[in-house]
């Protein structure tokens, strides 16, 4: 019985090494798989213009959902961005940071047009009204809440950067607190499969 059962399991080792072989993933940040197949939005830029996710084709996207009032995950992940996109250098010309807003109430274009480039002057500011903010947000899975505070309210939303290849497909999601260093080695990775 023994010797049957030993036998089983050697055979059940020998044929689980029979599959596809799995290498682990280059990234930092989560691989996303197809779960965003066709992700887009219908949002404006701070400086007026429609924009679509296609608008930046060519480019890798970091596109990252918050709001203007947010008192520590939004800066913090707005400065990691910058600190990529200065160590990047030149290969900064083919990324797009995207900060799309989640309270369209207090963020209007001129408030964006300040908050945003002050991190790096190519940053740019997406919004919409109510519907299309929704619309984008559940598009890319990204939960927000206004909660009451009290100067007057607060957004709880989800934190994370998407990383989108030239392609526009969304590849990764790096978590809050993925360092700029992490950041940066991702973008280098899609931008070198871009030129693939």
């Amino acid at each position: 019985m023994l010797l049957r059962n030993v036998l089983i399991l050697m055979a059940l080792v020998l044929f689980s090494g029979c599959g596809e072989p799995r290498l682990p993933s280059p990234f930092h940040a989560s691989e996303v798989g197809k779960k965003y197949a066709g992700a887009d939005f219908k949002l404006t830029d701070h400086n007026g213009t429609p924009r679509t996710l296609a608008d930046f084709r060519g480019k890798v996207v970091a596109l990252f959902f918050g709001y203007v009032h947010c008192p520590d995950v939004c800066p913090t992940t707005m400065a990691d961005l910058r600190q990529a996109m200065e160590t990047l250098g030149t290969d900064a010309d083919r990324v797009q940071v995207l900060f799309v807003t989640v309270d369209p109430e207090r963020d209007d274009r001129e408030l964006l047009a300040q908050y945003v480039p002050a991190f790096h002057a190519s940053f740019l500011g997406l919004y919409g009204d109510a519907p299309a903010t929704a619309q984008a947000a559940r598009v890319f899975d990204v939960m927000y809440q206004k909660q009451p505070s009290q100067s007057g309210y607060n957004m709880d939303h989800s934190a994370g950067t998407f990383l989108i290849d030239v392609k526009g497909k969304v590849r990764l999601l790096a978590p809050y607190g993925q360092s700029a260093e992490w950041l940066t080695q991702d973008i280098r990775l899609l931008l070198a499969l871009g030129k693939s």
